[in-house]
């Protein structure tokens, strides 16, 4: 079984950061998904795809991978950087 860790991005909707700080570990799909002949829907019958662990530190989620015994990848950390500056630099004359 393997497992995927990463954190995820902001999104384009929101302007602070809430749900960005936090470690997810989501399994990675055992079987694809069928079609339903009747109603048309889109189904699984792997129960692992709706499992989504949240953890406060990369190093939690690394420790739970190796304890119960996943093969895990980490997505690289997309976190932003900061370009804080003064209210008055927007008035700044700059020749």
């Amino acid at each position: 079984m393997s497992a995927r860790i990463y954190r995820p991005s902001k999104t384009a909707m929101q302007s602070g950061t809430r749900n960005t700080r936090q470690w997810f570990l989501e399994f990675e799909p055992e079987k694809g998904k069928t079609l339903d002949p009747v109603m048309g829907w889109v189904g699984s019958g792997d129960t692992k795809g709706q499992v989504r662990l949240k953890f406060d530190t990369l190093e939690e989620a690394e420790s739970y991978a190796k304890r119960m015994g996943l093969e895990y990848t980490v997505a690289p950390d997309h976190s932003r950087k900061r370009n804080i500056q003064a209210y008055a630099d927007n008035f700044k004359y700059t020749a």
